[in-house]
């Protein structure tokens, strides 16, 4: 069981990475361009006064929130089913590094067909752990 749970940390950890860096770089470029956010105002024009270099970083970060609590809830299953397997073990790291990779180049080169295929490869894998977890249960 413990083993599954290795890719969980790794992944909550590396958010935690990306939302440190998300502001690391967005305060920097608010001060720079004299953004002031105001609430009653749309968010899409407080992203539009901020550089494209910066909201990479807030919108990887806010893809983590997304498919990966799906990735947290079928390696959580897999691991309370005693289904910890080397081959859901090897799955579960492999989703985390097509997930950090994803990451690197949302944040850095937002290359879209790069991130569309890491995107994919991850969703492969989360598919197979998927299953995996479903021939376990049922």
């Amino acid at each position: 069981m413990h083993s599954l749970l290795g890719p969980v940390i790794a992944l909550v950890l590396w958010s935690l990475l990306m939302c440190a860096w998300l502001y690391a770089t967005r305060i920097p470029a608010m001060n720079r361009q004299h953004v002031v956010y105001d609430p009653k105002r749309p968010a899409e024009e407080f992203h539009a006064q901020l550089p494209a270099e910066a909201r990479w970083k807030a919108d990887n970060y806010n893809n983590l929130m997304e498919q990966p609590t799906l990735f947290y809830a079928i390696a959580l299953t897999l691991a309370v089913a005693g289904a910890g397997s080397d081959l859901n073990i090897s799955l579960a790291w492999l989703y985390v590094a097509f997930r950090v990779a994803h990451s690197l180049v949302q944040a850095t080169i937002n290359v879209i067909l790069l991130r569309f295929a890491l995107f994919m490869a991850a969703t492969v894998v989360l598919a197979a752990m998927t299953i995996s977890a479903a021939l376990r249960i049922f």
